[in-house]
């Protein structure tokens, strides 16, 4: 062969490797489960395509199940969706039902309150899963409303000629707060029918929100313009990653027959609460598996039809899982010398109100920042000047109402005073010293969303924050503002509890003040714990503790420590000294979980 013959293999064949490669890459990996098995022979009674091609709805919002979800025959779609679908006129149409309103938010008459925010978002689609581009927190600018969309599903039926049916999950967030009010949406789509879309369907009929409750639903006209979505292939495979990746789960009844001779009364995991429909989820991780009420989501209309993807909030959660996660991941990069840098270094707006020339990160971590209005236990929280701070949306507010706490003032570190700012100020001071570490455009959330969230696999809607100026760039919250999933919930909660500080061979959170934080210290009880109320409640490094004693508790031989992350409204996950995790979020106050501990207590002992 002569020299030119041998350069024009040679390119070939490195064009056949490249081609080959570039082929690779843009493989679609298939979401697991996938593909449907079904014939598409579907009875439908409820949004069937009459239905949707209609320009009315029912008097009331339809089964959640039945309306939205994934029936039994359904057939794997031979069509796919990518594009932009976008709502017509969701400022003055739908259907409001008040149920709720403590705070009496909620204008009499005609409001932003009761109609959706502009809709017009990108979806892509992998087999039968319908994917949002944007998943998290979206910004929408309305006066009242935020989003999380999550990913759904896509089939055919086959009275629905020849029309694919998407369904998927959907929250409305109220602005600069944490409450989840969860819905669905659903309609037909074809690439080669006209119209290509019929009108979106929307309910929503649950939320986790104490102060608010409400039933809102409606059907829209839409448009659908397909196009190539940017890095759609990439967004199809994340979704296949996060579902593959998600934590092998049971139902919560299965517990009884993985413990046959325990004898467990699983009714006693929720013993207490006043109205079961308050509560949205629980579960308990044990071995590596999610024990968890699973497909019992219930709303107001029967069973949630995206249980797995039900977005559930934070609260005061986050300032287990932000911000001291946060001061671990610090004390690890830097030094544990971190926790005792001064306040008034790294927040300039400390001159603004109380003394913080000797308060410290951990005295802040701690409610224990000297700076107080009243000692009594819930007062600054349950105050006026603290609802000014959670109402404020600038940062310039916000930071101004958070050092509003001053009238009195002790040593930092003697005298615990829970207070939301505290920690929001912690944060701020938090974020300030990681970008003199690493420069101005580091931010203290996307650090542990990074270092923490994403090796974990947080579900891609569970890695952004609420931040102040109702602004993606905004200063991140850290006293709370997360929205998780079921599975995310088990997962940083089993991290924590069992993870030691370590993903994937790395140490990831200084482990001594981990075990300070899980009040697994040598001796607890004996270091400078804050009693903050009469059942001996304690705090610590922005984690709850609880004592469980043979004198309070005669069913045990021994005494051991509870830590809990605790989230307004009803939100716990206790983090048990036997590896095991438990979670119940509800929506009624309630903070009950004593019995759910002799329960676990029956399969997995703490006194041994």
């Amino acid at each position: 062969m002569t020299s030119l013959g041998l350069v024009h293999k040679w390119f070939s064949c490195t064009i056949l490797v490249a081609w080959s490669a570039l082929s690779l890459l843009a493989q679609v990996n298939p979401v697991p489960g996938d593909p449907l098995t079904g014939n598409g022979n579907v009875s439908r009674s409820v949004l069937t395509y009459s239905n949707l091609f209609s320009n009315s709805y029912g008097p009331s919002p339809v089964s959640d199940a039945s309306g939205f979800g994934l029936p039994a025959n359904a057939a794997q779609p031979t069509q796919s969706f990518e594009g932009t679908l976008t709502l017509n006129n969701t400022a003055t149409s739908g259907s409001f039902t008040k149920i709720s309103d403590l705070y009496n938010l909620i204008p009499g008459g005609d409001s932003p309150w009761k109609h959706l925010p502009t809709f017009s978002f990108q979806f892509v689609q992998n087999g039968s899963h319908f994917i949002p581009v944007q998943q998290g927190l979206i910004y929408t600018g309305n006066a009242d409303w935020n989003y999380i969309i999550g990913p759904g599903r896509v089939w055919i039926e086959n009275s629905d000629h020849g029309y694919m049916r998407v369904t998927f999950p959907f929250a409305l967030v109220q602005r600069n707060q944490n409450c989840v009010h969860n819905g669905e949406m659903t309609f037909l789509s074809s690439n080669t029918a006209s119209p290509n879309i019929s009108h979106v369907y929307y309910q929503i009929t649950q939320e986790t929100c104490y102060p608010m409750k409400f039933n809102m639903w409606g059907q829209l006209s839409a448009t659908y313009v397909p196009g190539t979505v940017q890095n759609d292939t990439a967004i199809e495979n994340a979704e296949a990653a996060e579902v593959a990746n998600r934590m092998p789960t049971k139902p919560f009844g299965a517990l009884s027959t993985d413990f046959p001779g325990a004898g467990l009364v699983l009714s006693n995991f929720t013993k207490a609460f006043r109205s079961p429909s308050d509560i949205t989820t629980y579960g308990l991780v044990m071995n590596g598996t999610d024990y968890s009420s699973g497909n019992n989501c219930q709303t107001r209309y029967g069973n949630y039809a995206f249980c797995d993807d039900m977005r559930l909030p934070s609260y005061s959660l986050a300032k287990s899982a932000v911000a001291d996660v946060a001061l671990m991941r610090l004390g690890q990069l830097y030094g544990p010398g971190v926790y005792n840098l001064l306040i008034k270094n790294y927040v300039s707006q400390y001159i603004d109100g109380g003394t913080w020339n000797i308060t410290t990160f951990a005295n802040t971590s701690d409610m224990a920042t000297g700076n107080y209005n009243s000692s009594y236990y819930m007062s600054d929280e349950d105050s006026q000047q603290m609802a000014n701070f959670l109402n404020a949306e600038t940062y310039s507010a916000k930071i101004a109402d958070a050092f509003a706490f001053k009238t009195y003032y002790t040593t930092p570190g003697t005298k615990w005073v829970y207070q939301s700012a505290a920690t929001f100020i912690l944060t701020q001071a938090m974020n300030a010293y990681l970008q003199q570490q690493q420069g101005s455009g580091a931010d203290i959330f996307n650090q542990i969303r990074d270092d923490i969230y994403k090796p974990v696999h947080v579900n891609q809607g569970g890695l952004t924050l609420i931040r102040t100026d109702n602004s993606a760039t905004g200063h991140p919250t850290g006293h709370f503002g997360l929205f998780l999933i079921q599975d995310d919930i088990a997962k940083l909660g089993n991290f924590i509890n069992n993870g030691n500080g370590v993903i994937n061979n790395v140490q990831v959170l200084e482990p001594t003040r981990l075990q300070e934080s899980l009040f697994r210290e040598s001796n607890p009880s004996g270091t400078a714990l804050l009693t903050s109320a009469a059942d001996s409640m304690y705090y610590k490094d922005d984690f709850w503790g609880k004592q469980m004693t043979p004198g309070e508790f005669p069913q045990y031989s021994c005494s051991f420590w509870v830590p809990y992350m605790s989230g307004f409204g009803g939100n716990t996950v206790l983090l048990l000294p036997d590896g095991v995790t438990y979670y119940i979020f509800s929506d009624d106050n309630e903070f009950y979980w004593y019995d759910a501990v002799n329960e676990i207590n029956k399969i997995a002992p703490f006194c041994h």
